[in-house]
């Protein structure tokens, strides 16, 4: 289980305690942000895309959507997300769970500038119940992130 691969990664830096499990889903922004009393802005989202054969992952704000001129510009395609059997099968992590911790090998993780803007933010951590609360230098470190980009919009005007 996925939640079970993500738990293991936060052991193993001594935080499988900040975790948080809901009686709830948690698999959409609006779910999530009810879940944890949060804005939805604050929610990271965690976007499936298919780059040149390869997953990518793209960790946004709960309020950006996906530019395609910008996502075009940054990765010389047009965006393709990738159907809920290759999310599984491609990062390891089902769809509504989605996260930028414990993925398959080879996933390439970025982080949008949307979510620069705030202190902490709530991604999920592999089940459509569960998320963290991160600080934005700690979401770097954790999801191992290849960098920043800015690739979404809707979140600034």
């Amino acid at each position: 289980m996925s939640i079970e691969r993500v738990r293991a990664f936060f052991k193993a830096r001594g935080m499988e305690d900040r975790v948080l499990e809901f009686p709830v889903s948690s698999a959409t922004v609006e779910l999530a942000a009810r879940a944890l009393g949060c804005e939805p802005c604050r929610i990271a989202k965690t976007l499936s895309f298919l780059v040149e054969g390869r997953a990518v992952l793209i960790v946004a704000a709960g309020d950006a959507k996906v530019d395609n001129h910008k996502y075009k510009a940054q990765f010389g395609t047009k965006a393709r997300m990738l159907s809920p059997e290759e999310v599984t099968a491609l990062i390891g992590h089902a769809v509504g769970g989605v996260c930028p911790f414990a993925v398959n090998e080879g996933v390439a993780v970025y982080l949008d500038e949307s979510l620069r803007r705030f202190e902490t933010v709530y991604p999920a951590c592999g089940s459509s119940n569960s998320a963290i609360e991160l600080t934005i230098p700690e979401l770097e470190e954790y999801s191992a992130s290849s960098g920043w980009i800015d690739v979404c919009k809707g979140w600034a005007e």
